[in-house]
């Protein structure tokens, strides 16, 4: 694949009057993706441990309001994927904390009745998935999961090195009582 033909797609969208012709030159992360004819621009201004992601949609019935909201740490990664197979995509940014364990996070949405974003949940670590963890998340969409993997620590590992291994957690996209959850339905170790 031609490395130049995502930033083209992305000019020519912009020059066509596609999603925002006010690219932030102050952006510190610029990423649009596109999935089953809605395309979301992601951005995330701000230096220091907190960044501002605001996330453009476009496509569908009608306009969909734009997401603004703070994150803890910087954003390293957007992706576009329709985990549950339903024909309306899933936006995910993956945010890395400040510090030193890095901590991950996911910011999620969902596309639903074609013209609102519904966000979806990502439960905290518990039980034996948790056992070692430090944080230095990576977070990828692969084989229509969510998969996050990080090092796993034994107890007299300094945060520097992690000697147990790495763990890799699939999540799979649910409804929920109240919105749409990311539940974890394979846990392998390596």
């Amino acid at each position: 694949m031609n490395r130049w033909l995502p930033c083209i797609s992305i000019s020519l969208l912009l020059l066509s009057g596609g999603l925002s012709s006010r690219v932030r030159a102050d952006a510190s992360f610029n990423k649009t993706v596109s999935l089953q004819g809605y395309s979301f621009q992601v951005q995330a201004t701000g230096e220091g441990s907190q960044q501002q992601l605001t996330i453009l949609t476009k496509g569908g019935k009608r306009s969909i309001k734009p997401i603004r909201q703070a994150v803890d740490g910087r954003v390293v990664g957007a992706e576009v994927e329709d985990l549950d197979n339903n024909g309306r995509p899933e936006i995910f940014v993956f945010v890395q904390g400040a510090g030193s364990g890095s901590y991950g996070q996911v910011v999620a949405y969902s596309v639903i009745n074609g013209d609102q974003l519904s966000p979806i949940s990502l439960p905290e670590l518990s039980g034996a998935p948790a056992k070692g963890y430090m944080g230095h998340d990576k977070f990828a969409i692969v084989e229509n999961c969510l998969e996050r993997r990080f090092p796993i620590y034994k107890p007299n590992d300094s945060n520097a090195t992690a000697t147990g291994g790495e763990r890799q957690i699939c999540y799979k996209l649910k409804a929920g009582e109240a919105g749409w959850l990311l539940k974890p339905t394979s846990v392998l170790q390596f």
